[in-house]
């Protein structure tokens, strides 16, 4: 079953270009990655520090080794210290 993955992140706000270089630099390597089907940055309207990471995946399992990969974790690791809030995150599926 394929697997949709949001991830909400606020961002202090001397880090928002940070987050977005070190997103641009490394989105073809998570487009990449093996089981998923794409990646894309959205911004909130009203938040310019508020970001969400929209993903698809073949699969949980697809999902999970990404999460499990030196590439995750040394993104994560560079951002998560310019966090305002803490993250947030849904795995959904496809309804209608």
């Amino acid at each position: 079953m394929m697997i949709n993955r949001i991830v909400k992140m606020t961002f202090r706000e001397e880090f928002v270009n940070d987050f977005t270089t070190v997103f641009n630099t490394n989105k073809h390597l998570i487009r990449g990655f093996d089981g998923c089907y794409g990646v894309e940055l959205l911004r909130d309207v009203s938040n310019p520090t508020i970001f969400f990471t929209y993903s698809k995946w073949e699969d949980e399992a697809s999902l999970e080794a990404y999460r499990n990969s030196t590439l995750f974790n040394e993104v994560w690791s560079t951002v998560k210290k310019w966090f305002a809030d803490k993250p947030e995150a849904w795995s959904v599926e496809v309804v209608l």
